[in-house]
């Protein structure tokens, strides 16, 4: 690490330790209170993520433009504010200005299955603002039959607390992420609480619609009925795949469908869903690519043969509660593998699985462990592209003579040092990195200090 990097870091601590002070006397020590009878008006909410994270050295013969480098390490800061305010009956709005700072991993490339939710596409080592969120949702809550029963609704960031009906709509319109809404899991999808992998998180072949942080504009329906939900949405695409910039003109866009069913199996809650997306925009085919660079001995362009159409894909998720502390998760995901992903990552098809476990059984019932195994896999033409040095989203050896799955394994245990702040310790293995078996395998360790209130 350079002096310029430690000093940073210092400085970082620095902050956190202040902001952990100035909360500390507003959370520490407040028991959490039940839902109010009448909802909240107004609320604020804040947190704190600080990511340091480092690879070792592995086995790198070659590397291209978005290869992994041995022996580096990087670190991400990010503050946010979370304001909402009710505008009438079930109806609020919610403003999130977010201050990031830091880089992932050599930029954020290297590795499909990133090791950092953390880690945005682009990154300052200065502290930048930014608006991550700005959106409205109205619950339409039913009258009829069934309908009356109420549930509670816990206060949180995003959430005024209330209470809403069991079947009710819901409409959110304005600028969020798709994945607040859609392929959702208690288990697995925070990388500021629970996993950092993004094939962990989120469904690896799930290409959803977003900025290079993460975001998008649109507009989302969801309709609650008994132990259904289904959700539909239309959201932004980028100007151009993996842009910082949201197309203004919503000719680039995305239709979203997902079904999710929640049950009970001995006794024990649980939920499946299912997700499919449409992305719609210019995107160039693979093949074509690989075949123009031949034919004019030029290098692989994918933007020569961009053309508007289609990627498909779907993703299939379930979380089972198996025992009060013990919960499963499985994700399997496909997208189509003739055709460049459009936002999120390099993967065409994806298998997720994991467990987390509470720490009651050894008297830390606030913390948290957790395990997690994915396999990731492209098509035969991603192979062909990136073999003849076709640069993907985050991946590009420059070839690729010996392709193989990109093998990961993640674990992480998050202690509860106060009711409001947390330290994680992270680490993952992941074996063909960028679906190379002549790179890697390689390991990541990483230390994440988490606060909110």
């Amino acid at each position: 690490m350079t002096a310029n990097f430690t000093s940073h870091r210092r400085t970082l601590y620095g902050l956190f330790a202040g902001w952990i002070m100035a909360q500390g006397a507003l959370a520490d020590g407040t028991p959490d209170a039940p839902p109010a009878p009448s909802p909240e008006s107004f609320a604020v909410h804040g947190e704190f993520t600080y990511v340091e994270q480092e690879d070792s050295g592995f086995h790198a013969p070659y590397a291209g433009r978005n290869s992994l480098t041995p022996d580096r390490g990087k670190e991400t800061t990010d503050a946010n504010i979370a304001m909402g305010v009710a505008l009438w009956s079930g109806a609020e709005a919610w403003i999130n200005p977010e201050i990031d700072e830091g880089f992932g991993l050599d930029n954020t490339l290297g590795v499909a299955g990133f090791p950092s939710g953390e880690a945005y596409k682009v990154g300052k080592n200065q502290p930048y603002l930014r608006l991550p969120r700005l959106f409205v949702r109205d619950t339409i809550n039913g009258d009829g039959d069934g309908d009356g029963d109420r549930e509670p609704v816990e206060a949180a960031a995003n959430w005024l607390g209330g209470e809403q009906s069991a079947n009710r709509w819901v409409i959110t319109v304005g600028k969020f992420g798709v994945t607040d809404i859609f392929d959702t899991n208690q288990y697995a999808h925070d990388p500021r609480a629970d996993f950092l992998n993004w094939s962990v998180i989120d469904g690896g072949a799930f290409d959803y619609a977003a900025d290079a942080w993460g975001f998008t504009v649109g507009a989302v329906a969801e309709r609650y009925q008994g132990a259904w939900t289904v959700r539909a949405g239309i959201v932004d695409l980028s100007t151009i795949p993996n842009s910082p910039h949201l197309d203004p003109g919503f000719h680039e866009f995305q239709m979203l469908f997902e079904a999710e069913h929640r049950h009970e199996i001995a006794g024990q809650p649980g939920k499946a869903k299912l997700t499919l997306f449409d992305s719609r925009g210019r995107m160039g085919l693979l093949s074509q690519a690989v075949q123009l660079a031949l034919t004019t001995d030029t290098p692989v362009n994918i933007a020569a043969v961009r053309q508007y159409r289609s990627r498909l894909g779907g993703d299939f998720n379930v979380e089972q509660q198996l025992l009060a502390d013990l919960g499963l998760f499985v994700r399997v995901s496909k997208a189509g593998g003739n055709v460049e992903p459009y936002e999120f990552t390099d993967i065409d098809r994806s298998v997720s699985t994991g467990l987390s476990v509470k720490g009651t059984a050894w008297g830390r019932g606030a913390d948290t462990v957790g395990f997690a195994a994915v396999d990731n896999g492209i098509s035969a033409e991603r192979e062909q592209y990136l073999n003849a040095g076709g640069l993907g989203i985050l991946i590009g050896d420059g070839q690729l003579p010996h392709p193989g799955p990109e093998e990961i394994l993640e674990t992480y245990y998050s202690v509860a040092v106060a009711s409001f702040a947390a330290l994680s310790f992270d680490y993952q293995w992941i074996n063909n990195p960028g679906y190379n078996r002549d790179r890697g395998p390689v390991s990541l360790f990483a230390v994440r200090v988490h606060a909110q209130f």
